[in-house]
């Protein structure tokens, strides 16, 4: 019996957004991601539900699909991004993220890159303690965390987002609209994953 084709190697773009703004992001970073020759599987999560029953569709109207246990265990890197919640992420995402102890456990996920992202409505309103939030969860299972380096030229003259920790956009600024420097430095980290999970890789 002849085996089955190998699937093709793809970068996690898993994301939460409730005003769109991180989805721009998201579409950024997959352009970078293809760039760098891989393909981008952009995936989202349904808003957390206050009751015990189902409240949304099980599948969104519109945008991405809600991400699989399966997208994320058999990504060959990851792009983590979600708007800012008091300086942390927004508990959709970090509810997707506590059920993947099954993950931790087998190593799905161990060694292989990594990089988060994220949007605020406020230009100091907590997008590098959020982008560390999110990079704890990813450290446990192992992965390997990459950020934005300041050979990057825009990270070195941006007014609105862009850490050193991940790509991040300011949504009170640019008429809501990604600036052409937090678009670069997106292009930029998703280039970067998509590099590293086919270095990783060999």
């Amino acid at each position: 019996m002849a085996s089955s084709p190998k699937a093709e190697p793809y970068v996690l773009i898993l994301y939460y957004s409730r005003n769109g703004a991180t989805a721009k992001m998201a579409a950024e970073l997959a352009r970078g991601v293809e760039q760098a020759g891989l393909c981008a599987r952009l995936r989202t999560v349904p808003p957390v539900s206050p009751d015990t029953q189902a409240s949304v569709a099980p599948v969104p109207d519109s945008g991405a699909p809600y991400c699989t246990a399966d997208d994320l265990r058999h990504c060959h890197g990851l792009l983590l991004g979600s708007p800012t919640r008091f300086g942390n992420m927004a508990a959709p995402l970090r509810y997707f993220l506590d059920q993947t102890s099954d993950m931790w456990l087998d190593g799905s996920l161990t060694g292989k890159p990594a990089a988060v992202f994220t949007s605020t409505g406020s230009l100091h309103g907590g997008q590098e303690s959020t982008l560390i939030s999110m990079m704890l969860p990813l450290l446990h299972h192992g992965m390997v965390i990459a950020g934005i380096p300041y050979s990057e030229a825009a990270l070195m003259h941006t007014t609105t987002g862009g850490t050193p920790y991940g790509a991040s956009h300011w949504a009170g600024g640019n008429n809501g609209q990604l600036s052409d420097d937090e678009s670069s430095l997106c292009r930029a980290l998703g280039a970067r994953i998509g590099k590293l999970a086919q270095q990783l890789e060999d």
